[in-house]
């Protein structure tokens, strides 16, 4: 890979918010290291940004539910030379259902990308970023994590670890040239929606571009700022405000009937 500019690995990368990561990134000149589960998506992304930013693609097909998968990427980008200067931790996925009768497996898959994949790759990376003083840590989070969710218990749980760890890592980095930072988008239009089923919830009224959801979050990754939360109408962030001054059994209600086709 050329050694010009900054590399950027980016896990969900063939679609969605992780494609817009991608586009964003060779834009600026930078390098990919692109992973996804999409060998064709893959291919169209490679094809796509080097021929029109002249930029370096490395694609590697891996399927984060694996367990082995985050140390396979890893020494790949190691067999390979690759020195990686932005993780970006965007693969992730939901479902909508009663806990109790959601099919198990599902749900250990969705722990597994959401919470184990992601953790094992900062660990992987980022002792290489902290010898170097320097890198980038992006994880994609969602305002989901500040409150409970009935009906999607497992995913909102999940994604509130990833803010919770994230946070905990950016105090921890504070004295280093290497910083964390937590994107925490809304209601997105992406294939997330369609496949999870929350497309068909009220929180799916007004979704956010996975593009403008992207710039917001790359943005405050370059900063090293701790958090940013995008993509939100005007009344929803309102309504985030106020969750502080909620009771624990009005909010979950409340979070029920969001939840509810």
């Amino acid at each position: 890979m050329k050694t010009s500019g900054k590399t950027a690995l980016i896990t969900g990368a063939a679609s969605g918010i992780g494609r817009e990561f991608s586009r964003i990134h060779a834009e600026k000149g930078g390098n990919i290291v692109a992973v996804d589960i999409n060998a064709e998506g893959l291919k169209e992304l490679k094809h796509g940004l080097e021929h029109k930013h002249g930029v370096e693609v490395y694609a590697i097909v891996k399927n984060l539910t694996q367990l082995t998968a985050p140390q396979e990427i890893y020494d790949e980008v190691l067999h390979q030379g690759i020195e990686v200067d932005y993780l970006i931790n965007n693969a992730g996925f939901g479902g909508v259902g009663a806990f109790h009768e959601r099919d198990w497996a599902k749900d250990q898959a969705m722990i597994q990308v959401n919470v184990l994949a992601l953790t094992s790759l900062t660990r992987q990376f980022l002792p290489d970023f902290v010898a170097r003083d320097s890198g980038r840590i992006l994880n994609v989070s969602s305002t989901v994590s500040l409150v409970p969710g009935p009906l999607q218990a497992v995913y909102f749980a999940t994604k509130a670890y990833v803010t919770s760890f994230s946070q905990a890592l950016h105090g921890e980095l504070s004295d280093t040239g290497v910083s964390m930072t937590a994107l925490l988008p809304g209601a997105t239009k992406t294939a997330f929606g369609d496949s999870s089923g929350m497309d068909k919830t009220p929180i799916y009224k007004k979704p956010a571009s996975a593009r403008d959801v992207a710039e917001e979050g790359y943005k405050a990754m370059e900063n090293g700022e701790i958090q940013v939360i995008a993509g939100l109408p005007w009344e929803q962030r309102m309504e985030l405000k106020f969750i502080p001054f909620m009771s624990k059994k009005a909010l979950i209600n409340r979070m029920k009937k969001q939840s509810t086709h």
